[in-house]
């Protein structure tokens, strides 16, 4: 049966998995701490995949832990569509950054099978391991060495925060799957997510068209000093791993200001040391900053200041910098026809849309390297995420939903 034109997706039923998942992980009042491959992490995992199971999906893990539900199409020699993104979250997380846009994927699903339309192509729902970064740096990462970015081994050698490996709780939680990460050929990858950011809010706009993202660059560095006594030690004497690591991140933190003026921003996102008590001076440290702006030239211009300011925080302090990692994402990175597509079917059933960028990461950065891709942005209360107060209604989700729905079906049929 063919998908008619009004065809519309069960909100109540996607609003009822959204409510479910907000039962696991529970964090500070009305959010989530479903950190990667903890034991919160795992159970959203088992009720996804029952869910998928249930709408008559076939499902695969691959070495990184991603999950992948199938629906064969009528052709399945044809490279498949996927729709993904993440369910973990943030410490202090909100219930919708990422799990809407697995969510969504569900209901697309869902609402197919309610239709009886099977599609020309397979359609593949994605939930990707560690989008956030929050457990194990970087962010991103299983969909990275999906696509090639990063080597599954260095994957699975991690040291998350409180010391377990990687490749470790992928076998604790039972999600260490036989499926290599490695995509093939696919057709083309869609990610419904919330804005994160306060503009469709404030122009009550029902939905955002994403039409690139801000050139990002973030950089991870380690600090070597020297332990000794905070009390007889001469300051010219001192390596104080703990404040070279200070100097640098309030050092970034001024760039920023320095270029916010035009929408420039760099975050001074997280510091550690060690032994990081007091009567003594930390001998390592390690630090994780970015840059971003819409102009990709001032983004490099950024990165190159925060790189010189490393080691000249070092410098003053008497220690030792190295980069331990860098990444980039953002720029004109999605597909102008899937874009068009998108804004066709927002314009033909009424919606109060407009284009918008990614101010954020997303794993649909890394897809997009590989595939044609693009993303959807559904309005998110006053624009708070990465925080339990992070807010949505149903109707948030009406347009995000049903564009998803038709623009989908209409690939997948090509």
């Amino acid at each position: 049966m063919p998908l008619t034109p009004d065809t519309r997706v069960d909100l109540d039923r996607f609003w009822s998995t959204i409510e479910a998942s907000a039962e696991i992980g529970k964090g500070r009042p009305g959010g989530l701490s479903r950190l990667t491959l903890g034991d919160a992490d795992r159970d959203i995992r088992d009720l996804f995949r029952s869910w998928c199971e249930q709408a008559g999906l076939s499902v695969e893990v691959d070495a990184a832990g991603n999950i992948f539900g199938r629906r064969d199409g009528t052709d399945n020699d044809l490279p498949p569509i996927l729709i993904g993104s993440h369910l973990d979250t943030q410490i202090n997380g909100g219930r919708f950054d990422g799990i809407a846009g697995v969510l969504g994927g569900l209901e697309v699903i869902r609402s197919l099978n309610d239709t009886g339309h099977v599609t020309k192509r397979p359609i593949v729902v994605v939930d990707w391991t560690n989008e956030e970064g929050a457990r194990f740096s970087p962010p991103m990462v299983a969909s990275g060495c999906f696509v090639g970015k990063y080597d599954i081994n260095w994957v699975h050698d991690l040291i998350g925060d409180d010391g377990a490996r990687f490749g470790d709780e992928l076998k604790r939680i039972g999600y260490n799957g036989e499926r290599a990460c490695k995509a093939g050929e696919i057709d083309a990858y869609f990610e419904l997510h919330i804005e994160q950011g306060p503009i469709l809010d404030a122009e009550k706009r029902q939905v955002g068209i994403v039409t690139g993202g801000y050139p990002v660059r973030g950089m991870r560095a380690s600090f070597k000093g020297q332990t000794a006594h905070t009390g007889p030690t001469p300051m010219d004497l001192r390596k104080n791993a703990l404040a070279a690591g200070a100097r640098w991140l309030t050092a970034v933190d001024d760039i920023g200001w320095d270029f916010a003026v035009l929408d420039g921003k760099a975050t001074a996102a997280r510091l550690t040391a060690w032994p990081n008590k007091p009567g003594i001076l930390s001998d390592t440290a390690e630090a994780v900053c970015d840059v971003r702006h819409p102009d990709l030239i001032t983004t490099r211009a950024m990165a190159e200041k925060m790189r010189r300011a490393l080691f000249e925080s070092a410098a003053r302090c008497g220690c030792e910098a190295q980069i331990e990692d860098e990444w980039e994402w953002g720029g004109d990175i999605f597909d102008h026809e899937m874009i068009d597509g998108i804004r066709d079917e927002a314009i033909r059933m009424d919606f109060n849309w407009r284009d918008i960028e990614s101010q954020a990461g997303h794993d649909a950065y890394f897809l997009a390297t590989h595939c044609p891709t693009a993303m959807i942005f559904a309005p998110c209360e006053n624009g708070i995420t990465h925080n339990n107060e992070e807010s949505c209604t149903p109707e948030d989700f009406v347009a995000g939903l049903n564009i998803l729905l038709h623009a989908v079906v209409k690939r997948a049929d090509r």
